[in-house]
């Protein structure tokens, strides 16, 4: 897959603690920062199903829901 060259700011503190851990995990900063990347597209798509598939089971259950409430 084709890589992009991206520009960003970040505060400094953020920034070291981004550098230790590229340090310690071996990996270049691109790495870690495509790896982070990676798992913040991953969560904020998931949500939105596991929200929709929460409503479904809600809506599926809601007698069951009822009684329990009793």
């Amino acid at each position: 897959m084709a890589k992009i060259k991206i520009s960003s700011k970040v505060e400094q503190r953020e920034w070291q603690a981004l550098q230790a851990i590229a340090h310690e995990s071996n990996q270049s900063i691109a790495g870690v920062l495509s790896e982070a990347v990676a798992d913040y597209v991953r969560k904020r798509r998931i949500r939105p199903q596991v929200l929709s598939h929460l409503e479904d089971s809600i809506s599926e259950n809601a007698e069951l829901g009822q009684r329990l409430a009793e």
